[in-house]
């Protein structure tokens, strides 16, 4: 790509459109004066190259690439460059089939900028990108050699040299892209800390946070999940348990009718019987009655001893029934009397707290009348004084301070009065109780013995007291080891029922035998063997494996050794066959280790020995193993096949679902035994067998501990009955003494002191009210004076002190209503005390009246008893004489009684047994209505029941009760229930979403991280392999450009040798300098070269280094200013020599260089524009003197 035509408009000193064309494809030159504008050219083609560099342009901004800085009238400056693209092998990419590509690029005022590619408007870096493709990078130029380029080369240090080389090379583009690389990875290893900072600081906490809320969430949800389920199962079993229960219930009124059947059918035949025994007992009867009337008076005696024994038997029950009564009235006298006494002390209480409460209220009144006469004493003083008339009626003294003064001196007499007539009261009294006290010491000496006697025996009810408090026994106690002996039986009986229930729903482990003879040790048999196991809970899932296993061996029974075994078969009286295992005889196979290490290896936790599943005591260790052997256990078909047929293990195993691996080749399987969950059902016998071993130990410790404390216990009570003797003497002798004259007495005595003590206070009281009226007299009489001196204050005064006393009077008011309404209460509480009292009393008469009564009764009953009995025993003595000549008879009937009597209980047992069948028929039925309500109510609570029903119970599936606890489910379904409300009120919905939205932000950003990483490392790798390509790259160029160097030193200074080489000590990538050699003597420095050989050697250098990668065109602007004639020729020569292809633009002022190139453009500057003028095939002599010459071709303003 080359130019075929150039084009200036206000471009710097080309002001008017300027057209260039005829562009050798080789070797142009531009001369002219200096400031002609030759210079402009090549500024012109930079400027369309895209430099960016306004220095390089001889320019500090782009307003002074326009003409005359836009002073002149023009604006804008444009360039535009045809370039010749015929050769479509350097033609740049995507423009092949363009044979021209037209470049314009245009500037104006103020700071407008545009490119233009084939008459389109272009962006600057399409413009440089298309340049740097055909090696015309003009911000990077190797094509470029402008003024003073080589006198820099000539003061280039090491480094600045081999940067020469390495822009040659390339590799400046190498080290761009590494300084690139290290700025994008300096932003990388920022974005990983920002990341990082995110993750450790923001989505890390935060996700820790929402995934334990999440966890949370997610178990409640479970909970949930697993309480519904495990509900729903729980529903079932109940439904289908109360579905038994129903049938079972119809099933037990079934049998009970026919037991009522049976037993009316026997109860018939009984009948018959007795009336047939009867019937001959008459007839034995007849006989003897014959046999009576032939020899004496026996019938006689017969009927008088029955008669006389009905008497005795009637007066004992009487006694009993009246010793029975009397007791319960004695007992119901004592509780009478403690009542009695109780409500005598609560009622003095009483009397005592309403007397306090009425003076209290007294008081109160007193004080709320003495307010209410203050106020209104007030408001009519206040009344008078501000309207001079009185609301008072005509009964008082008058209005004013005046009236008031006489009310206080009336009070002042009334108090006196009330003092006086309480000082006579007070004189008769304190006479009075001098006489009551004459009187006391007449009769002090009795009821000083009568509180002697009181206190004694208080005393002795005390010790009797602490006698009962000694025995280390209370009542507390009493009633507590009752209470437990009845509890704990309680207990027993419910644990043995259930023990019984659930043995009768296994009728397979049912071994009942008959000791074989008399002292037999029954623990030497040790039971079945499925009652000898233990299994744990999680592994319940593993019965059905374990069963198979066993097989028929489960039911064996376990004994001590053959002797026990031969003992049982003999004498044991068996219900059925049975296999012995004497445990001394028995011999055990297990699975030897190896064999077991083997399978684990295999197949991991899926794999377990079947004695490694159960748990029992080592005393039976033998038979377990005998009846296990050494069996695997797998969990599924899978871990079965490896262990079986494996040659290591090579044992029999049976999987969960039951099916069985022989390593003979054989497979059993299909449905499940018929014992199938049998271990299981176990487990909840011996649970029932361990509670009521439990039950039964608490209670015999309890009956230890009655048997230890009997004789504590009976101490206890005879001592509680003796205090309870002593109370009874001591309420008597306490109402005796409280009955006397002397306690009368003595209560007149006090309640004459306390009548003195009265009139004492009302004397102090009458005296107080004296003090009070004086005082308000006085003040009275100050507060008229004060009111004769200050009215208007005065008044103000009383209305405060009205306010004040209303308030008062208010507050005051409370309280009186308040004690009015306690006073009230207590005096009603003590009324109903005192009718409760009387009607305790009244009881207590009517109690020991009865008693007297039935005392007095029993005496007579107890009189008439002991002659009935006499002669009851007279009788029967002259009975016993005639009857012995009756003896024969008497056996006989004897004998007919004894039947009569056992058919008759028959028929009574069998009547108590029908009625005993027919509540239970009766209860029976209610248990099945109240089955059925509760089926029916949980079908119409659950409709999923009725539409479910079909897999209740069903093996392996959702409802396989045989495989569940149902009372650790219930257990489970409380918890669960329990824990979900909880739960509920800790978990945040909404944390499962946001936990996934901050995982997928965190797996974002971790992604993110990743790739930075992934980045971060091949930009590394990217730096190293730059690294090694850049110096690749320089040992070639530098190679390349070293001999060159020197071939064109040569060329251009014969007899002589330039080279580059690093310095001494120092690697190339270090830098290079230029070593020179004169002749043979190799020059230590260029400073020892003159001028013009150090211009050769720089421009030796610089075309080395253009020869490298040679460009489409080369732009030299005045290299050849140091250079002497026979040296410039060279240089031209040297151009069309060495650069075949390329397009030389060269600036020079000297013939000897542009006479050898094929074009020259002449520049001269004429009216202050520039003008351009193209020689071709012109004399070098003549170049300066002739402006007209053939060949010779003019271009201004427009193209020619």
């Amino acid at each position: 790509m080359r130019i075929e035509e150039l084009i200036l408009e206000g471009f710097k000193s080309y002001p008017e459109r300027t057209t260039i064309t005829g562009w050798d494809p080789s070797f142009n030159a531009i001369t002219g004066l200096n400031g002609s504008g030759k210079s402009n050219i090549l500024d012109a083609i930079c400027f369309v190259l895209g430099i960016t560099n306004m220095s390089a342009m001889r320019a500090q901004n782009q307003q002074d690439l326009i003409y005359k800085r836009g002073q002149a009238g023009v604006t804008k400056a444009s360039v535009t460059i045809v370039f010749d693209n015929s050769d479509k092998s350097t033609s740049p990419a995507g423009f092949e089939n363009c044979k021209q590509i037209t470049v314009t690029r245009q500037i104006a005022l103020p700071n407008l900028s545009k490119y233009l590619l084939n008459g389109h408007k272009s962006q600057q870096q399409m413009i440089q990108t298309l340049f740097q493709s055909v090696q015309l990078n003009i911000n990077n130029p190797n094509f470029l050699i402008m003024q003073g380029r080589i006198t820099k080369v000539l003061n280039m240090r090491p480094q600045e040299i081999l940067g020469m080389v390495e822009e040659a090379a390339g590799t400046r583009m190498f080290e761009e892209r590494k300084d690139k690389a290290k700025k994008t990875m300096g932003k990388k290893e920022k974005r990983v800390q920002e990341i990082t900072a995110v993750l450790n600081e923001e989505i890390t906490p935060k996700l820790n946070t929402l995934r334990q809320e999440k966890r949370s969430f997610l178990q409640w949800q479970k909970a949930c999940s697993e309480f519904e389920k495990s509900d729903r199962v729980l529903k079932a079993w109940e439904w289908t348990e109360m579905t038994d229960r129903v049938s079972r219930k119809e099933h037990d009124i079934e049998e009970k009718h026919q037991e009522e059947k049976r037993l009316n059918e026997s109860k018939k035949n009984w009948s018959r019987e007795i009336n047939a025994a009867e019937s001959q007992m008459e007839q034995v009867v007849k006989e003897r009655d014959r046999e009576l009337k032939k020899g004496g008076k026996f019938k006689q005696l017969e009927d008088d001893v029955q008669e006389l024994g009905k008497t005795v038997v009637k007066i004992r029950t009487q006694i009993d029934l009246k010793n029975g009564t009397i007791s319960d009235e004695k007992e119901k006298a004592r509780t009478l009397e403690t009542a009695l006494r109780e409500a005598n002390k609560a009622l003095e209480k009483k009397r005592t707290d309403v007397e306090k409460l009425r003076k209290s209220y007294a008081a109160t009144t007193e004080k709320h009348k003495t307010l209410q006469d203050t106020l209104t004493s007030s408001e009519e003083l206040l009344q008078t004084l501000l309207t001079g008339l009185s609301s008072m009626s005509s009964g008082q003294s008058g209005g004013g301070y005046m009236g008031q003064l006489a009310d206080a001196r009336a009070r002042v007499a009334q108090a006196a009065a009330e003092e006086e007539q309480s000082r006579v009261k007070l004189a008769s009294a304190q006479k009075d109780l001098k006489a009551l006290q004459a009187r006391w010491k007449e009769v002090e000496r009795e009821a000083n013995d009568g509180k002697k006697n009181l206190a004694a025996m208080k005393s002795e009810v005390e010790k009797f007291r602490q006698r009962v408090q000694q025995c280390a026994w209370n009542e507390e106690q009493d009633l507590a080891i009752e209470e437990g002996l009845r509890d704990a039986r309680n207990a027993v009986r419910i644990a043995s029922e259930h023990r019984d229930n659930i043995k009768q729903r296994l009728p397979a482990l049912d071994f009942n035998y008959t000791p074989p003879h008399p002292n037999f040790d029954r623990s030497k048999v040790k039971g079945l063997v499925a009652s000898l196991i233990t299994l744990d809970a999680e592994n319940f899932d593993k019965s059905t494996a374990l069963e198979i296993t066993a097989g028929g061996r489960l039911y064996n029974v376990v004994v001590q050794d053959e002797k026990i075994g031969r003992d049982l078969l003999q004498h044991g009286q068996l219900r059925k066959r049975v296999t012995i295992i004497p445990l001394n005889k028995i011999s055990a196979r297990t699975l030897p280790q190896q064999k077991l290490h083997a399978a684990k290896r295999l197949a991991g936790d899926k794999v377990h020995t079947a004695l490694s599943l159960v748990y029992y005591d080592n005393q039976v260790a033998n038979a377990i193993a005998y009846v296990f052997g050494d069996t695997l256990i797998c969990d599924d078909a899978e871990a079965a096949k490896l262990v079986t047929f494996n040659r290591e293990v090579n044992t029999k195993s049976v999987t969960l679902a039951g099916d069985v691996y022989d390593p003979s080749g054989t497979l059993s399987g299909g449905a499940a035994p018929s014992s199938s969950g049998i271990l299981v059902k176990v487990q909840d016998l011996l649970e029932a067998e361990r509670k009521f071993g439990e039950a039964s130990g608490r209670l015999q410790q309890l009956e230890r501990e009655e048997a230890r404390s009997k004789d504590v216990r009976e101490k206890w009570k005879r001592s509680v009955r003796e205090l309870e003797v002593k109370e009874h003497e001591m309420r008597l002798l306490e109402e005796q003494v409280g009955g006397s004259n002397a306690s009368k007495i003595n209560a007149d005595v006090e309640k004459t002191a306390e009548l003195i003590a009265e009139l004492q206070a009302s004397v102090v009281a009458a005296q107080e009210k004296q003090r009070d009226a004086k005082a308000e007299c006085k003040k009275l009489e100050r507060d008229m004076e004060e009111f004769k001196n200050n009215k208007d204050g005065k008044i103000d005064q009383l209305k405060s002190d009205g306010t004040t006393m209303k308030t008062n009077l208010q507050r005051h008011n409370v309280v009186l209503k308040t004690e009015q309404k306690e006073l009230q209460t207590a005096i009603l509480e003590l009324e109903q005390m005192e009718q409760d009292l009387e009607a305790d009393k009244s009881g207590l008469d009517e109690a020991n009246a009865s008693i007297e009564k039935l005392v007095k009764e029993l005496e007579q009953q107890k009189l008439a008893l002991k002659k009935s009995e006499a002669d009851h025993a007279k009788a029967e003595g002259k009975l016993q004489a005639e009857r012995a000549t009756l003896a024969g008879f008497d056996n006989e009937l004897e004998e007919l009684e004894k039947v009569i009597k056992a058919k008759k209980q028959s028929v009574s047992d069998a009547d108590l047994e029908i009625k005993k069948i027919e509540h239970d028929v009766q209860s029976l039925g209610k248990e099945r209505t109240a089955a059925m309500n509760h089926v029916q109510g949980l079908e119409k609570q659950f409709e999923w029941i009725l539409e479910e029903q079909e897999q209740f119970g069903r093996r392996g599936g959702a409802y396989d009760f045989a495989a569940l606890n149902m009372a650790q489910l219930k257990e489970k379904v409380k918890e669960l229930e329990s824990k979900s409300k909880g739960m509920k009120k800790k978990i945040n919905p909404k944390s499962v979403n946001m936990t996934d939205s901050v995982e997928k932000q965190e797996a974002s950003l971790k992604k993110m991280l990743s790739q930075v990483l992934k980045d971060k490392e091949k930009i590394e790798q990217t730096i190293e392999e730059l690294d090694r390509y850049k110096r690749d790259a320089l040992e070639k160029t530098w190679s390349k450009v070293n001999g060159d160097f020197g071939g064109i030193f040569a060329e251009l200074l014969p007899g002589n040798f330039a080279k580059l080489q690093p310095p001494e000590g120092q690697d190339l990538t270090q830098g290079l300098e230029v070593k020179v050699r004169l002749g043979s003597v190799w020059k230590q420095s260029l400073t020892e070269l003159s001028g013009g050989q150090r211009s050769l050697i720089a421009l030796s250098l610089i075309m080395s280094l253009l020869q490298f990668k040679p460009a489409p065109m080369y732009i030299l602007d005045e290299i050849d200013a140091a250079l002497d004639l026979s040296h410039t020729q060279h240089i031209g020569q040297l151009f069309k020599n060495r650069f075949k292809g390329s397009q030389f633009i060269v600036v020079s002022l000297k013939e000897g260089l542009f006479t050898n190139a094929n074009v020259l453009f002449r520049t001269r500057f004429r009216d202050g524009t520039s003008v351009v003028e193209r020689t071709a095939q012109r004399s070098g002599s003549s170049l300066y003197e002739s402006e007209s010459h053939d060949g010779r071709l003019a271009r201004r303003g427009a193209a020619s």
